[in-house]
């Protein structure tokens, strides 16, 4: 029992001391030059702006598996006028890309693409969510495509 009483005020102490002697050199890496932070020097966190959105991002391949001709910025508009504005008439974003995919021969596709951006307030969410599924199936049925990839992220968004 002593042994261990013994043993274990070795380790508090070695930690200690190892704890003790790392301080300085982390306490410099968080000041400038070796000077000891102020009030008025420290980094101030700026206060969140906006309220609570979910940032739902689709990207849409333009060349087709059957080797059709591929999908054209008109054609995209089109879809676009038709199907997603009727369901997110508050505003979007379209963006060029350009991208690759592995498609399910295991071939990797390199085309043109587009990128879809949308922004909504997270309480409507489960309300988005069928007319956004609702643009994906009709983006691959109409085009033909295998796959429209879909990224969600919550976000704060002020307007």
């Amino acid at each position: 029992m002593i042994m261990n009483t013994t043993r274990t005020r070795l380790a508090v102490a070695t930690a200690s001391a190892l704890l003790f002697a790392g301080a300085p050199a982390a306490y410099a890496t968080l000041t400038d030059a070796g000077t000891r932070p102020t009030t008025s020097t420290a980094p101030t966190v700026p206060t969140a702006r906006g309220a609570a959105y979910v940032e739902t991002r689709l990207f849409f391949g333009t060349e087709r598996p059957d080797g059709g001709p591929a999908v054209t910025d008109g054609h995209f508009m089109d879809f676009v006028d038709r199907q997603v504005t009727p369901a997110f008439p508050d505003g979007l974003t379209v963006q060029d890309g350009r991208g690759q995919w592995r498609d399910r021969n295991g071939v990797i596709e390199r085309e043109r693409s587009y990128e879809l951006i949308l922004l909504y307030p997270v309480g409507r969410a489960k309300a988005a969510d069928p007319g956004i599924e609702g643009i994906r199936d009709a983006y691959e049925k109409e085009f033909g495509q295998e796959a429209v990839a879909r990224l969600d992220e919550p976000t704060r968004a002020d307007f």
